[in-house]
Parts: C-alpha cells; sequence; structure tokens
C-alpha cells in the first residue's frame, strides 16, 4: 500500500470515529443550547485547536512522555473527569430550572464573550482527555510507513483536527436551522437533561478507564 493510499483510508477511519457522538458532540450541543449559534462555533474551534495541540505534542515525542508518566497522565484524566462533570450539572440545572433568554446571538452585546466562552469549553473538554493522545499515539502508527516524516505523521494529526472542525461546524449549522424547535421550552429542557446525562456518563466512562 502506497502512502497516499494509507492517507486516504486514515481519512475514511477517521471520518467514522468523528461521526461517532462523544464529549466534543455533546459540549458543543450544550453551547448551542445555553449560548447560542456562535458560542457552539467557538467551541468547535477550541476542540480543533485542542486536537492540533495535541497532535504537534505527539509528533515532537512529548505525547509519549506524558502518556508513559503515570503522574501526569492521572492528573489530566481526573482534570477532564472534573470538567465534564462540571458542565454536565450546569446543563442539567440549566434543565431544572427551565429558565432560558430568547436573546437573537447575532445582536447580543456579549457576543465576544460568548465566542471566547465557547471556545474555552471546547478547548478545555477536549484538552483534558488524555485519550485524545493516546489516539494519536497509538493509531496514526497504523497508517503511517516504518520510516514516516514528520510532516506525514502531522498532515495525519491535523486531517483529524479539520474533519472534526468541518463536523462540529455541520453540527452547529443544523442545530441553528432547527432553532425553531429547538427554542421551545418543553424541548430545550429535555436536551438540556439529555446533554447532561451524557456528559456525567462520558465522565464516569474517563474514570473507569484503566490508567
Amino acid at each position: 500500500m502506497t502512502w497516499w493510499q494509507a492517507y486516504g483510508s486514515f481519512l475514511v477511519f477517521a471520518v467514522i470515529l468523528i461521526l461517532v457522538p462523544g464529549p466534543d458532540f455533546a459540549v458543543v450541543l450544550k453551547s448551542a443550547l445555553s449560548s447560542g449559534r456562535r458560542s457552539a462555533a467557538w467551541a468547535s474551534v477550541g476542540v480543533a485547536t485542542s486536537n492540533a495541540v495535541q497532535g504537534i505534542v505527539a509528533v515532537i515525542g512529548l505525547g509519549a512522555v506524558i502518556v508513559a508518566s503515570q503522574p501526569i497522565f492521572t492528573t489530566i484524566k481526573w482534570a477532564g473527569v472534573a470538567y465534564l462533570v462540571f458542565l454536565g450539572v450546569q446543563a442539567l440545572h440549566s434543565a431544572w430550572r427551565g429558565r432560558y433568554a430568547s436573546a437573537d446571538d447575532r445582536t447580543s452585546p456579549s457576543a465576544q464573550r460568548a465566542a471566547i466562552h465557547g471556545w474555552r469549553q471546547g478547548f478545555l473538554s477536549n484538552i483534558t482527555n488524555p485519550k485524545v493522545l493516546v489516539f494519536y499515539l497509538a493509531v496514526l502508527p497504523q497508517f503511517l510507513p516504518a520510516d514516516a516524516a514528520v510532516w506525514q505523521i502531522l498532515l495525519l494529526a491535523m486531517s483529524h483536527a479539520v474533519l472534526g472542525l468541518a463536523y462540529l461546524l455541520l453540527l452547529v449549522t443544523g442545530l441553528h436551522r432547527a432553532r425553531r424547535v429547538l427554542s421551545r421550552h418543553p424541548v430545550r429542557r429535555a436536551l438540556n437533561a439529555a446533554t447532561g446525562v451524557a456528559l456525567l456518563g462520558f465522565s464516569a466512562r474517563l474514570a473507569l478507564q484503566r490508567d
């Protein structure tokens, strides 16, 4: 198999992996429901930024050091668990209160603050998930030649980040188009509750994962 055939196989694998709902999906959905399209789009960018950072870390060799260092890896893992729990509780609290503003995020004076908040949520939820780093270290080599160059490793990592960003932005666009339905009080409460439960579930799965 040539390098470019292997690269094509990786793209197919990455798309399948990205389409499986995970913490990133839940975080972007929560951001869309709580703060609107702008915040959710920036949450998507935050996730992609984190993927790019972890890809670079893996390429320069720090990823292997982090995974091999039990204290560092465990610290990142439990920080991720705590942050997902925090976001999950936020979503459940919002569902329980059932109080939602109807402001249009396109004209909101706090649009810049919402963008920063969204990016931070996406970045932190992903950067504190050590499974992403393990993915880069364990899966990428399977699609690389034995004498892989740095640019080939980086291309795989960046392709995964770009594909993930494209998917999440499509998700945000779909949510925005369905905003009339999603803005209905019972629907929004149900989605917040489901998102909160999902985030707590992802946090529990991460916590139970063996280091």
